[in-house]
Formats: structure tokens, sequence, C-alpha cells
């Protein structure tokens, strides 16, 4: 699975109205055969900071993706609303799914 987390730093006139923006991006994404999930959340220390982490089966799923016209216009409409580039961490890692946190256990 390709395991992404990504940090936008939205410009403050823009970040009541983030949401708005990425959510044809977002709808599109989920929709694609190959995404695992694709989830927002915003900053409970930064009202302007959103995190997006999203996850696609494996390398072709992700390739498809980047390739995608809906990732093209994402990539020519979101930077209006920015304040800095993304900042992201994106690695293939060995699951394909959630588990559950050792360190505690919910009955």
């Amino acid at each position: 699975m390709i395991f992404i987390v990504a940090k936008f730093q939205v410009r403050p006139d823009w970040s009541d109205r983030w949401i708005d923006l990425a959510t044809p991006f977002t709808e599109a994404t989920r929709a694609e055969p190959g995404n695992l999930w694709f989830e927002w959340s915003r900053s409970v220390e930064d009202p302007n900071e959103f995190v997006l982490v999203e996850a696609f089966r494996d390398g072709e799923a992700g390739g498809a993706h980047v390739n995608s016209e809906h990732f093209a216009t994402a990539m020519a409409t979101l930077p209006q609303a920015l304040a800095a580039t993304p900042r992201i961490v994106s690695e293939e890692i060995g699951q394909d799914g959630w588990n559950l946190m050792g360190e505690m256990s919910v009955d």
C-alpha cells in the first residue's frame, strides 16, 4: 500500500473555504478503483493547516491517481488558496489497511 500524509498551509482568507475548494478533487479521488481512503482533518492548533491522510492499493493505483485529469485540475486550482508548498510523507508500506493499536484496547 502507498500511504501518504500531506500538510497544507492555507491562506487565512481561504481556510473556511478550503474543504469546498478541495471537494471535487476529494470526491474524484475517492471514486478511483485503487484508492483505499482520502481523509481531510483540520489542525486543532492552527486553523489554517489541513492534513490529508490518503492511501492507494499499490504503486499502479498511485500512478493512476497522479496521472488523472482530476489530479491535474487540483494541481492547477488548489495553489491559489495556499500560503506555502505542501509538506508530504509518502511511503510504500507492507500492509493493506488500518491495524488495531496494540497499546490500547477498548472492549
